[in-house]
């Protein structure tokens, strides 16, 4: 995901570049290098440094000098000198990050002696390239099918056409010496073009290759590793882990690069552990060690006649020990070391409402209390209905003499108005 073309589309699936594994700024790319000193200019009395990185197939890169100083970019396609021929690769680095990478990969720095760039790679050349990169796939499976035949005690691994289809190189892996001289008469007979064979490690094979690694990334030795230090099964041992081979070996079949990154940091906490092996004579007995924890440096241990019982120590109570030991003197026991510890109990869960209990909805509900109130309501209902009747009559009874009442007043109102008249 090195730049914006690699975004989601508004579907949710992945736009991508479209460039099929040749990002335009090789950030998607193996082994890239990001170029921090892209937009910094140089001071005004130094030249820029005329080398270019350039990458081939599965990562593999090369130095070239520009000695037509062409205006060139990460990801310009550039023809490449080769002996014989032209091969096509892809500009991943310039300027002075190229100087860099060369002392690293302790490559003389002399500009001189490094093989030209001849020019931008023309459409010609570019489908040129294409398809013989469409030819490896089949090339690959005939030329197992050729080394099976011959009965050769080697895989192919992986195969690469030069830029301009004059060559053709072939990645095999073999535990014993292969003599492959028939096979390379058999490849350039059926396959028209020079022949070169290249022996690579198993790590060097996984690394062309790529995968997915255990932990569920990509391998580091396609993506970002370029030195294969020696891994030994030691390592493992300090980090107390199981020396089960399924879990230590990678997919090169060997034991895993990772092991190495944490390996420093275990070795400098167990500097101040006594060693493993050593037993501590007390008065009680004498005790062995069943267990350690390097980074909260605990040690355990258990008494020769009590196996079962073991006893937690810190380091330093440890090492009090053992130089009484060495001094021929006996420590009284290892109880007098423990140093005895509050464990505060956590509380897995707190009612911060204070109010509501998780297990107010546990208790079953009771089905005789749903029958009594059946029968109750229309018993309520009938009680309902007569309550009702009996306001009714009430307020018909108390508006009568209200109407009585009326009338006698308005006749009394007539017989004055009558006298009166």
């Amino acid at each position: 995901m090195g730049c914006t073309s690699c975004a989601t589309g508004a579907d949710g699936q992945p736009k991508g570049c479209k460039n099929n594994g040749t990002c335009g700024t090789d950030g998607c790319n193996k082994l890239t290098v990001f170029d921090w000193l892209s937009n910094m200019s140089l001071p005004g009395n130094m030249e820029p440094f005329n080398g270019v990185e350039v990458r081939f197939k599965n990562g593999r890169k090369h130095f070239y000098q520009n000695p037509e100083n062409l205006s060139l970019a990460i990801g310009d396609i550039v023809a490449t000198e080769v002996s014989p021929g032209h091969d096509i690769g892809m500009v991943t680095l310039t300027g002075e990050l190229v100087r860099v990478q060369m002392k690293k990969k302790k490559i003389t720095p002399k500009i001189e002696e490094l093989p030209k760039i001849y020019r931008k790679a023309s459409q010609k050349d570019i489908d040129v390239w294409q398809k013989v990169r469409d030819k490896e796939q089949d090339v690959q499976k005939r030329s197992r099918e050729i080394a099976i035949r011959l009965g050769l005690q080697m895989k192919i691994s992986d195969v690469e056409f030069q830029g301009d289809a004059s060559k053709v190189i072939f990645y095999y892996t073999a535990e014993e010496r292969v003599d492959f001289r028939q096979l390379i008469k058999e490849f350039a007979r059926t396959f028209s073009s020079r022949i070169e064979m290249k022996q690579v490690g198993f790590r060097q094979e996984a690394a062309r290759l790529g995968g997915i690694g255990s932990c569920g990334r990509e391998l580091c030795c396609s993506t970002w590793l370029t030195d294969f230090r020696s891994v030994n099964t030691s390592a493992a041992r300090y980090q107390q882990l199981s020396l089960n081979p399924q879990k230590l070996a990678g997919q090169c079949g060997k034991l895993k690069c990772c092991l190495n990154y944490e390996l420093d940091t275990y070795l400098e906490a167990l500097d101040e552990f006594p060693r493993t092996d050593i037993k501590l004579n007390t008065e009680k007995g004498r005790a062995q060690c069943q267990k350690i924890d390097i980074f909260k440096g605990l040690m355990w241990f258990s008494y020769e006649s009590e196996g079962m019982n073991w006893h937690e120590m810190e380091v330093s109570k440890v090492n009090e020990i053992v130089a009484l030991n060495k001094k021929g003197k006996k420590a009284t026991s290892l109880e007098d070391y423990i140093e005895d510890k509050i464990v505060a109990v956590a509380e897995i869960f707190e009612n911060v409402v204070g109010q509501d209990s998780l297990t107010r909805f546990d208790q079953p509900k009771r089905r005789r209390n749903k029958r009594r109130s059946k029968n109750q309501k229309p018993k309520q209902k009938a009680g309902a209905k007569a309550q009702k009747g009996e306001q009714r009559q009430s307020k018909k009874g108390a508006a009568k003499p209200n109407n009585r009442n009326k009338n006698r007043n308005r006749n009394q109102r007539k017989n004055n108005n009558n006298k009166n008249a």
